[in-house]
């Protein structure tokens, strides 16, 4: 037996390519499959990625002039050949001016369209005329699954289009926002994402848009290989409508909710959102729920409180933002609130947002 395994391996060996010194391969030409891959997706993306500059106006201590003083710097790339760049709210947040610079060098002002602090998304424009934008190609977030290959590019630490390589570490995390809202469905990453890569593309194999880096985890503030990127398909539906109307379309219910409401839910020992009244002229107001009310003496009531939207539960607000913006304005939810001990029901019409 051993002398047939040593045949076979003899055989092996002289079946395999020898390499001499005049044989060498030319480095110049020679690449990996997944070498190749990645200077593909780096050469065909990398004319969508910009760089972001942010600048606030500072008065000096000895001078009455306001002087512009760069804020810091982040990535951002192009939605479209109108000149809409894509970047992370917190990038442009609390700026005077924003600088865009494209891969050839070039600068330009840019102007907030939409804004939207849950999603740390942003949209910004510049006016370009005659330039040729090259937009980046959204791929499906929902195609992702852990050990996929993925590429980021960015500019961190104001190194401008660097690249960096890893996989799909895990999905469906969820990160707190700019505002302290949940991101559901995030993606998390092990390519190294440093600051100065927020706002910038998270790439699949085919160069396909599928994230947008957004946050790292790490105690001291550089890459400790957990990256975390906002899903393409929440992009797809967010940025059109930051375009359209400069913020998000989601619908209300008609009530207003308490202020602090950890404060009161710990408070009154429950959970669900309180209400504190509703709006004139909604289902709510017309259905009967109640807000708080004063009991003589001063005493706080406690009205309606939600629990559950067409059988989800509601534990908190940000349960409930998150259950409406699945819907649109128009729409009808079942309502369940619990008030005196009861469980109550109604049937509430969203209603569109106010406009700004």
């Amino acid at each position: 037996m051993k002398v047939f395994q040593s045949l076979l391996i003899g055989l092996a060996l002289l079946s395999a390519p020898v390499l001499s010194l005049g044989q060498a391969q030319d480095y110049s030409t020679f690449s990996t499959n997944d070498e190749s891959n990645n200077i593909q997706v780096f050469k065909s993306t990398s004319p969508s990625v910009v760089n972001i500059t942010n600048a606030r106006l500072v008065r000096s201590f000895y001078s009455l002039n306001p002087q512009e003083v760069p804020q810091g710097t982040g990535t951002g790339f192009i939605w479209d050949k109108e000149g809409h760049i894509v970047t992370n709210y917190h990038v442009v947040q609390q700026a005077d001016r924003v600088l865009v610079t494209l891969q050839d060098g070039t600068t330009y002002d840019a102007q907030p369209v939409g804004l939207d602090p849950s999603r740390d998304l942003s949209v910004l424009k510049i006016d370009a005329p005659g330039v040729d934008l090259t937009p980046i190609v959204p791929g499906d977030s929902d195609l992702l699954e852990v050990g996929r290959k993925v590429i980021a590019i960015g500019n961190p630490f104001g190194l401008d289009t660097t690249m960096t390589v890893g996989v799909v570490s895990a999905l469906g995390r969820e990160i707190d926002s700019v505002n302290r809202r949940k991101i559901r469905d995030v993606i998390q990453t092990d390519a190294a994402i440093n600051p100065g890569n927020s706002g910038g593309p998270l790439l699949n194999s085919l160069g396909q848009l599928v994230g947008v880096n957004t946050a790292i985890y790490s105690p001291s503030g550089a890459s400790s290989g957990i990256g975390f990127a906002i899903p393409v398909n929440t992009v797809k539906d967010v940025v059109p409508e930051l375009i359209q109307f400069g913020r998000v379309q989601t619908p209300i219910l008609g009530i207003t909710r308490v202020p602090q409401p950890e404060y009161y839910r710990k408070l009154w020992g429950i959970e669900g959102v309180i209400v504190l009244d509703t709006v004139e002229g909604s289902d709510p107001d017309r259905l009967g729920m109640r807000g708080l009310s004063r009991a003589t003496g001063g005493r706080i009531l406690l009205g309606d409180v939600i629990v559950e939207i067409d059988g989800e539960a509601v534990r908190n607000e940000d349960d409930l933002a998150s259950i409406i913006e699945q819907h649109q304005p128009g729409e009808t939810v079942l309502v369940r609130t619990v008030r005196d001990n009861r469980l109550l029901e109604y049937e509430v019409e969203l209603l569109a947002p106010p406009l700004q």
